[in-house]
């Protein structure tokens, strides 16, 4: 196998640095297309369209696009006890972190007789997308369905890529029952995200859908906005950027590259360091560990999309870190504490020399459906929060309608709203002849 050789970028500017940025990406004109006319077979033909997606993309004829909770309980039963406890504790620590998320709504008194607050209401109706592809990812499952869970949203549905026999891993469905999650279906890609948008006989139609995806299902989520269903984030392809000090192990940085470059070949990892030393040594590194990976082949495709760059100034280094705004940034340094508050756009980071981005991945607690594509700049992770609806709520009393009445009066007069004005007026006239 011929060794890796990644030319290392030196201070980019220009041209070079918004090359830098650049992840690999089909043409948006082209995956639109693509996906437009699968919203369309699905509004045509519903359930008959998801059958056939399957068959032609999966590979599988699917006899029923729903598990049933016999199969659910019999998948339950197959699975490792080890597999199981390490979900479970994973399920424990994600549930912990993001119960921490619960606000409680305080009543802000904002002038007298005028009271303001805010309500929690969960999303009635959420759809999950778990990835299923190359891998069966199950933590995306974790991930998705214990926020939901915690929120409270009446309706909860699951959909994922059938493997060969047309079920599905039995991690995945034993991480949606701990959720107490058992309406389930067997399909996947931009037909997924479709059926959940407009609806089908059999996959109802819901308020907002979540998860991960490659350049289709994200290009599908971004579609689904059109049709008044709200999404998560755009969250496609997955990166990594690992910053490195001097004193960061050659081996600790590739095997956090590799990490991500094994998620598909559309993945990119990028180094970022001031020692020009180290990136020698990496990639002897990433040659001898790339050669003990079960999925090398879909790694090293993915290195092609690899950068590695060094920065004579610190400052210009992460201003280079926050243009890209890394879905994962790792910070390979004892030092990290300094760089925290130079990190402006990232996704979800990693300090210290003992925390890989697969701790979050997994169970550490934190959620890892991230933004992806430079979109950490304006989004954030999903949390409790992306679960939820904010309700303001206010109420005023006479003597408050009072006080605040002629303010609002002149407002409304000012941008020659009479109706707004009297709204107030008639109100105010009643209270002072009483």
């Amino acid at each position: 196998m011929i060794a890796l050789k990644i030319p290392v970028l030196y201070n980019p500017t220009g041209a070079d640095r918004t090359a830098a940025i650049q992840r690999p990406a089909k043409s948006a004109e082209d995956l639109k297309g693509v996906v437009s006319s699968v919203f369309n077979a699905v509004k045509e033909q519903g359930d008959q369209a998801l059958i056939d997606f399957t068959s032609r993309y999966d590979g599988v004829a699917l006899k029923s696009l729903s598990i049933e909770q016999s199969t659910i309980t019999a998948a339950i039963a197959q699975l490792d006890s080890t597999l199981k406890e390490s979900i479970e504790q994973a399920y424990l620590n994600i549930k912990s972190f993001h119960e921490s998320q619960q606000l409680k709504s305080d009543k802000v008194i904002t002038s007298p007789g005028v009271t303001c607050w805010r309500e929690y209401r969960a999303i009635e109706a959420v759809g999950l997308y778990i990835p299923g592809g190359t891998a069966p990812l199950f933590s995306t499952a974790l991930m998705l369905c214990v926020p939901a869970q915690i929120a409270g949203c009446e309706r909860v549905i699951l959909c994922s890529p059938p493997d060969r026999s047309g079920g599905l891993h039995p991690a995945i469905i034993f991480a949606a029952s701990l959720c107490g999650i058992d309406e389930i279906y067997t399909v996947g890609g931009s037909q997924a995200i479709a059926a959940m948008t407009i609806g089908t006989e059999t996959i109802p139609r819901v308020h907002k859908i979540f998860g991960p995806g490659n350049q289709y299902v994200t290009a599908a989520k971004i579609m689904a906005q059109d049709y008044q269903v709200a999404i998560d984030l755009p969250a496609g392809p997955s990166e990594v950027l690992v910053y490195a000090d001097s004193e960061a192990s050659p081996d600790y940085i590739a095997a956090d590259l590799l990490s991500q470059a094994e998620h598909g070949v559309d993945s990119q990892v990028v180094l970022v360091s001031m020692n020009e030393i180290i990136f020698e040594k990496v990639q002897r590194s990433l040659d001898s560990q790339l050669s003990e990976l079960p999925r090398e082949r879909i790694a090293r495709q993915a290195m092609a999309n690899s950068r590695f760059i060094c920065f004579t100034e610190l400052e210009d280094a992460f201003d280079f870190i926050n243009e890209y705004a890394p879905e994962h940034l790792i910070i390979l340094s004892d030092q990290y504490e300094s760089y925290i508050q130079m990190i402006k756009n990232a996704g979800s980071v990693f300090l210290g020399l003992n925390t890989p981005e697969s701790a979050g991945d997994y169970a550490s607690g934190t959620n890892h459906t991230l933004p992806t594509a430079g979109y950490a700049k304006s989004y954030s992770g999903v949390s409790l929060d992306s679960f939820v609806k904010k309700v303001t709520f206010q109420h005023i009393t006479k003597e408050g309608l009072l006080d605040l009445g002629p303010h609002i009066v002149t407002m409304a007069k000012a941008e020659q709203l009479e109706g707004h004005a009297n709204a107030v007026t008639v109100r105010m006239n009643d209270i002072e002849k009483s």
